[in-house]
């Protein structure tokens, strides 16, 4: 009986993927086969040895130690692409927020105190001041083109826009899946001096971390509107603010309030929309509790943030799962434990991801626990259990 522990409120379409007879699922539960959650703080908190794979139900992993579980050979899942969707169409809804200022409009409206007789006459006088621009024929920059920018530029190229990305990672399917129609810049600085809206669909890491900054903010159009369904670091929010305050950058729509951006005039803050749709969330917890499923009964690996995509066809014998570090004669060392129970190897995939390694070996015959611990006692190895 596998255990599995939950953390935040995980939608039940995803937890009945995991089968009652097999699994035990509660969000209080002692020693845990895995742990699923969504936006819990996951760090400084201690996780029991029994632990073997964490997934969470969404795309950043932010909330996550993620060094400190590669540095126990736990794998950490996420569901990238199954929100994408719902962020797309925030996104283009901020576009259209700002384009017809429909919420400085709606406040205007919703200040309103007269009778039927004299409203029609204050909506006249004051409709003028929220004159807008349509979406069609502007120019649209796509800073990350993943799962959601490419989604992002494709919607926006049928509704008109002139449309300019920029991904120095872009990966063969999402380049497949954007149209030939999309624009290619340089570099960052290229991509946003051209643009009339800049949407930022990237991670937040050590490299996109102030990503739009002072300087770049130089090199925007003025009056061009910035839109951040990111992540908030990704964005440095005093420049922003300093811009807007110059008259450089004329709207900022974005997905994290902080006290600084509540009640700017130019700002429009929503609460973490993103992907607080039933569908995103649903799609986010089917796709982490299959993975986890993958992990625990066969070894395969896919969508883990720290470990390679490992997939290995229908089990032959038995099987034994292996992470280790990335350096030589890891596969070597593994292999000679297993022949010196004089055990034959029918199949074996070895793949490695940054400075982890991950191996998946199927055997002849049961493994001995004597062998387990031999390999569990190479140097270099993190975690290793039969299935």
């Amino acid at each position: 009986m596998y255990k599995v522990l939950t953390y935040n409120s995980i939608a039940p379409v995803g937890l009945e993927r995991f089968p009652r007879d097999r699994y035990e699922i509660a969000s209080e539960i002692q020693n845990p086969d895995a742990i699923i959650l969504r936006s819990y703080n996951l760090h400084g908190v201690p996780i029991p040895d029994s632990v073997k794979a964490i997934g969470r139900a969404g795309a950043g992993t932010n909330n996550i130690p993620i060094t400190d579980y590669s540095n126990r050979g736990i794998p950490v899942f996420n569901a990238p692409g199954a929100n994408a969707n719902a962020v797309k169409e925030l996104t283009l809804a901020g576009m259209l927020l700002a384009s017809r200022h429909i919420c400085s409009a709606w406040r205007y409206t919703q200040n309103l105190n007269a009778d039927d007789q004299n409203l029609s006459a204050l909506i006249e006088q004051g409709k003028g001041q929220f004159a807008g621009s349509e979406l069609m024929g502007k120019t649209l920059a796509v800073l990350g083109l993943g799962a959601i920018g490419v989604k992002v530029a494709n919607a926006a190229f049928e509704l008109g826009m002139n449309v300019i990305g920029y991904d120095p990672m872009l990966t063969i399917e999402h380049a497949w899946q954007l149209s030939s129609k999309i624009s290619r810049a340089a570099n960052i600085d290229d991509l946003i001096s051209r643009a009339d809206y800049i949407s930022l669909h990237v991670p937040l890491n050590e490299h996109t971390q102030h990503v739009i900054n002072t300087s770049r903010l130089a090199l925007v159009k003025h009056g061009a509107v910035l839109l951040n369904f990111s992540r908030d670091q990704v964005v440095d929010e005093q420049a922003v603010v300093q811009s807007l305050d110059q008259g450089y950058l004329g709207q900022y729509i974005c997905d994290f309030p902080s006290k600084a951006l509540m009640h700017h005039p130019n700002i429009t803050t929503l609460p973490h929309l993103g992907a607080s749709t039933q569908e995103a969330e649903d799609n986010c917890a089917i796709m982490v509790a299959d993975q986890i499923r993958d992990y625990l009964e066969h070894g395969i690996i896919k969508n883990a943030v720290n470990l390679p995509d490992v997939v290995m066809p229908e089990r032959a014998g038995y099987r034994v799962s292996v992470v280790n570090q990335n350096v030589p004669n890891m596969v070597g060392q593994i292999s000679c434990a297993i022949a010196d129970a004089k055990l034959n190897i029918l199949n074996l995939v070895n793949k490695s991801k940054g400075d982890l390694a991950y191996t998946l070996i199927d055997v002849e015959a049961e493994i001995p626990e004597a062998t387990l611990l031999q390999i569990k006692s190479i140097k270099g190895i993190l975690s290793a259990r039969t299935i």
